[in-house]
């Protein structure tokens, strides 16, 4: 019979008076690169079966197609060596001959292949004879229920054949390649530790992990198909959270907290859980992934841990015990703290200090009080029964929502050089006035007068390239460079700092509009103020690439996070006044009465850089990036700015040890693993708020590391503020205002005292805290010193920022 041909898996062979079309431009049989998502995969050409029993102009027509688009190309002649074929080659895209039955039955065969594992990803074709014009078209049915994707009405054309070709590769082919791929993706997810469940929008779930099982104690038949609703729930207060979720999903934003579950056994087990909503086409919200991983603080929990460990890591003790947070101690040796704390041997041993300072983490002097009842709570719930836990949870979500983060002075303020600086920094000033003492000056203008783009400037002279060679270190002189440049220090070292962390590539902006937007935020510092000028902003700028470069820090953060960072720092202080908030407020400024009184010069900091990014295109980084990308950026930026705000110091500063530093720190001294980072460390990207914590702490900290510099740059920077702050006092006294710092008088004041109520107040505790996470040696010695430098002139009743036989020197 002719249906039973020999086996044929070699390509045939060309007619020679075929047409031999040119192939393609690009369209070579080599491997291309896709990017699906977040993966990059490597697609190989495009393998096609050709099923015919005879060679025909049909077959050729599909052959030469083959050849044109650079695919590979086989040809089987019976139903026994073509599905031998598939299944040695697994094409993507098969052409069945289902003109004539004579010779083998199209549809068994393709009923054949679909049959197998492999095929679920490979499209099917099938060439029917062309109808004429009297005769009805037949149904598709037929052939989509016997496993067809497409139906190509017989053409030989090798233009035509080869479009088809071209559609399906474009449209079926690429969409199951991309399943294909997604098969990695659940298997990572199936070997995944953490608990993850998939659910569609109306919270029907569709996927759980076999983490997720054993978690909860239920199978997957259990659960897929059900809606979220149906399964058992256990907080009395579910309503409230679920609406509090809700909420936040809706808006498309991940939400993630603690809540107790009821287990298929009926135990409750208190879990930190994440839901992240997966938006899709129109906007619309079509999946919600959610992670959960035990939180092990109840018995319950305790035991559940345990299982989960001797079952998935029994007898193998390279791997951590938990998956979760696992910290382990990332500092090897103390031998580069060694090192530097030997060059003075009059100072502190920066070692002990080391030690010191991560003790101090558990019980800093800043504590306020309600740090202390959060303690008393958490170590409360350890045996508590679950009502109560749940309780007292409810009470801690209250306790850190809301502001009671202030500080008790305690004896400090029996110090008036201390008791000033808070007085002057930390309120704003109108509480310092009693009755009809308040003024309203109207004289007063500190509105921002529109400058103009200054000229682009050329390329970097050599004695400026010179000194940014050094940007990377600690010991950087901003004072050098404001020198050879003209008070223009902003510019060229934001240039070399943004060219370094990629910011025209993240913001896909020119580095012209970059250079403009800088020429325009430097113009709008005043060159005036002792302190406050484009010189300060670019020790900041300074500061925080420094800390951005920190293997913790930078194993935290993302690349918008670092955008973010040297953006606000860059704009913290644009078009300050030289005078503080307390001033402003005394004096009835229109920014205070703008702004309400409230964190007045911040406010106006940010809005007025974006104000004048925005008014002209030829600075506006912001144009070119996305609108969401623009909004998360906008926030971040906002919200480090505001935290340079002095009157909520002690809140950052306690949220930080507490949701930070405190953690880590148990969990290094829990982890006796070596040889790599903790693993709570790499998952701080996966906590948004414990990322804000660190941008905020990372920008108060560059906004005050003068103490933290070397000694001559830290002596030049007391002395600039405290001209300021003179300044400040005598024009308080000339409009007759309330003096907010009395002791920063030029004819009384003591500079060293000043310094040491600062240290001890403001910069110690924080840069502790710091130190403890960011690891930085360099500046605690330096802060050391600089202390040390400070007491000395303090024990010798000078009142400068040197001996009197320095300054003659």
């Amino acid at each position: 019979m002719a249906a039973l041909l020999p086996l044929q898996l070699q390509p045939a062979p060309r007619r020679m008076n075929a047409p031999r079309l040119p192939a393609e431009p690009g369209r070579e049989a080599s491997a291309t690169e896709v990017q699906i998502g977040p993966m990059r995969l490597t697609q190989d050409p495009v393998q096609v079966l050709l099923i015919f029993a005879k060679e025909d102009s049909q077959s050729d027509g599909f052959w030469w197609a083959c050849d044109r688009a650079g695919y590979r190309c086989n040809i089987a002649r019976t139903p026994e060596s073509a599905l031998e074929c598939f299944l040695d080659k697994h094409q993507e895209i098969i052409v069945i001959d289902h003109r004539n039955s004579r010779y083998f039955d199209a549809e068994d065969i393709c009923r054949s292949i679909r049959a197998t594992k492999p095929s679920e990803h490979t499209v099917i074709l099938a060439v029917v004879p062309r109808t004429s014009a009297d005769q009805e078209e037949t149904s598709v049915l037929p052939l989509l229920n016997a496993g067809f994707d497409r139906r190509f009405m017989e053409n030989s054309s090798i233009t035509a054949c080869y479009n088809e070709l071209m559609q399906i590769e474009h449209g079926e082919a690429r969409s199951q390649f991309k399943l294909r791929a997604c098969n990695a993706v659940f298997t990572a997810l199936e070997h995944c530790q953490e608990a993850i469940e998939i659910t569609s929008e109306d919270r029907v779930i569709q996927y759980v992990n076999p983490a997720f099982e054993q978690m909860m104690g239920y199978q997957k038949g259990e659960l897929i198909g059900k809606e979220f609703t149906e399964l058992p729930k256990s907080d009395k207060n579910r309503a409230d959270l679920s609406d509090t979720i809700n909420a936040c999903i809706k808006k498309g934003k991940e939400w993630q907290g603690v809540y107790y579950a009821r287990r298929k056994s009926g135990d409750s087990i208190q879990q930190h859980v994440k839901i992240t909503p997966v938006i899709g086409q129109g906007g619309k919200i079509r999946h919600l992934v959610s992670l959960k991983r035990l939180c092990c603080t109840n018995e319950n929990n305790k035991q559940l841990c345990k299982s989960h460990r001797d079952e998935n890591y029994s007898g193998d003790n390279s791997q951590s015990e938990s998956h979760s947070f696992k910290c382990k101690n990332r500092r090897k040796d103390s031998a580069d703290v060694k090192s530097i704390s030997s060059q003075s041997s009059d100072a502190p041993s920066l070692q002990t200090r080391r030690y010191s300072s991560m003790a101090r983490i558990h019980s800093m002097t800043i504590e306020a009080p309600i740090t202390k009842v959060i303690n008393i709570i958490n170590a409360a719930q350890e045996n508590s029964p679950i009502t109560v836990a749940e309780a007292l949870d409810r009470v801690l979500e209250i306790l850190r929502t809301t502001e009671l983060y202030s500080p008790q002075l305690g004896t400090k303020d029996e110090d008036p050089h201390t008791s000033d600086l808070v007085g002057g920094l930390m309120t704003d000033g109108l509480r310092r006035l009693s009755g009809n003492e308040h003024v309203f000056s109207k004289n007063m203008n500190l509105s921002h007068s529109h400058l103009s783009v200054p000229n682009t400037i050329s390329d970097v002279p050599p004695c400026i390239a010179q000194l940014l060679d050094n940007e990377e270190s600690w010991d950087f002189n901003i004072f050098e460079l404001e020198a050879v440049t003209n008070k223009r220090p902003l510019v060229y070292l934001g240039l070399k700092v943004f060219g370094r962390f990629g910011v025209s590539e993240f913001l896909n902006c020119s580095e012209a509009t970059l250079r403009a937007w800088l020429q325009v935020m430097e113009a709008n510092y005043h060159s005036s103020n002792a302190y406050h000028n484009s010189t300060h902003a670019a020790d900041v700028l300074h500061a925080t690439a420094f800390f951005l470069g920190k293997e913790r820090v930078k194993g935290s953060l993302g690349h918008l996070d670092e955008v973010a960072a040297l953006i606000a720092a860059t704009i913290h202080d644009v078009d300050h006044p030289g005078r503080t908030n307390s001033f402003l407020c005394n004096a009835g400024s229109e920014l205070a009465v703008l702004y309400n009184d409230t964190a007045v010069l911040e406010s106006h900091h940010t809005a007025l850089a974006f104000q004048l990014t925005a008014k002209d295109s030829k600075c506006n980084i912001f144009k070119n990036i996305d609108r969401n990308h623009y909004r998360t950026l906008r926030q971040a930026i906002i919200d480090m700015v505001l935290a340079t705000e002095m009157t909520k110091h002690f809140e950052h500063v306690n949220k930080f040890v507490n949701s930070i530093n405190k953690p880590m720190a148990s969990e290094e001294t829990s982890s006796h693993s070596e040889g790599s980072d903790c693993e709570c460390t790499a998952n701080m990207k996966n906590f948004p708020d414990n990322q804000t914590l660190i941008k905020r702490m990372m920008i108060k900290c560059a906004d005050v590391a003068n103490p933290c510099r070397p000694l001559e740059l830290c002596i030049e920077w007391a002395g600039r503020i405290s001209e300021e702050y003179f300044a400040q006092t005598d024009e308080e006294k000339r409009q007759g205002l309330p003096v907010v710092m009395p002791v920063f008088d030029r004819n009384t004041c003591s500079i060293p005292k000043s310094q040491i109520s600062f240290i001890d107040y403001f910069i110690t505790d924080m840069f502790d805290a710091w130190d403890a996470f960011a690891h930085l040696p360099v500046l605690m010695q330096h802060l050391a010193n600089n202390y040390k430098h400070w007491k000395m002139l303090d024990e010798l009743k000078c009142k400068s920022l040197r001996l009197p036989s320095e300054n003659n020197n």
